[in-house]
């Protein structure tokens, strides 16, 4: 018997020899090329924040400016950490706030808005149309709206200078309970219903079966919470009286106020707006393909 060569075998089967993008076809390898290209171009603000951060300041007032740093060094991170120490509150403090504001309304609000797409989803109680009417029409207000009330309500409350003036007023994410009510709402009934004909409970069936589910909710509106708490400076101006209690956004809008001139302290400030920018950026894309998952999920019932 006559043993095939592999040139015989690639003629026979020439797709084995071509690759993916050489079976497609025109329009096809023109729309991946435009693809390439928007890719690149999204990338370049990420690229120049990170080499601006890491530019000495010779290089941060050139004209032309360059996206690339020549001599690259971390002389403005230095700065950054040394403005502190001669003051009473170090930069770890603001900085450690931040994380902690940031992972408790991460926390509650994917629990507050999770608890609050169950019911409306799949108790159909009297009236819960109404309310989700009410939580989407909350989306058609300004944050300035609304000002002025929240300081009424958290100063009422007694909570100022505390982490609770931090959170409390970022708890309510209407987006937050309408992702979650379009997963939820994907569920069938009788699932449900035969996990409380076996005896679950309420809890049971929130955690072990709801929970698994809108899981792609769950880490959106967490990268929504997160994104939103870490660059939040709002509570801190009106909240906060005490130093200690601010959060490095609030620190960092405070590093070029006040100065004599335009170039105190930009190094500095370009340093930490690294900073401000690496936590969001690894964040989404630890949980990017969950995010995709919620946006081709959250119109199909």
């Amino acid at each position: 018997m006559k043993v095939m060569g592999a040139e015989t075998l690639g003629k026979l089967i020439p797709w084995r020899k071509q690759s993916r993008l050489h079976r497609l076809g025109p329009t096809e390898k023109f729309a991946v090329f435009l693809l390439v290209v928007l890719s690149i171009f999204m990338l370049m603000p990420l690229v120049y924040i990170l080499n601006h951060a890491l530019k000495p300041y010779q290089e941060l007032f050139i004209y032309p400016p360059n996206i690339f740093a020549r001599h690259p060094s971390f002389q403005n991170f230095v700065e950054l950490l040394g403005i502190t120490k001669g003051t009473a509150i170090p930069i770890t403090r603001y900085i450690f706030n931040s994380v902690i504001v940031a992972v408790l309304c991460v926390i509650i609000v994917t629990v507050v808005s999770a608890m609050c797409a169950y019911p409306i989803s799949k108790h159909k109680f009297p009236g819960h149309k109404v309310v989700f009417g009410m939580i989407l029409l909350t989306l058609l207000f300004a944050p300035e709206t609304v000002a002025i009330p929240r300081y009424l309500v958290v100063s009422k409350l007694g909570i100022m200078n505390t982490y609770f003036a931090h959170i409390m007023p970022m708890v309510a994410v209407p987006t937050g309970v309408f992702l979650m009510k379009q997963f939820i709402d994907q569920l069938p009934n009788e699932l449900l219903d035969s996990a409380k004909i076996d005896g679950a409970r309420e809890y049971t069936i929130f955690m072990k079966i709801v929970l698994p589910v809108i899981m792609p909710a769950v880490a959106t509106i967490g990268i929504i919470a997160f994104n939103a708490a870490w660059g939040n400076t709002e509570t801190s101006t009106l909240f906060m009286q005490q130093e200690e209690m601010k959060t490095f956004p609030f620190y960092i809008s405070t590093l070029t106020s006040g100065m004599a001139n335009n170039v105190a302290r930009q190094g500095a400030a370009a340093a930490a707006a690294l900073l401000m920018f690496l936590p969001n950026l690894i964040i989404f894309l630890l949980f990017q393909s969950k995010v995709i998952a919620t946006m081709a999920h959250s119109g199909i019932k």
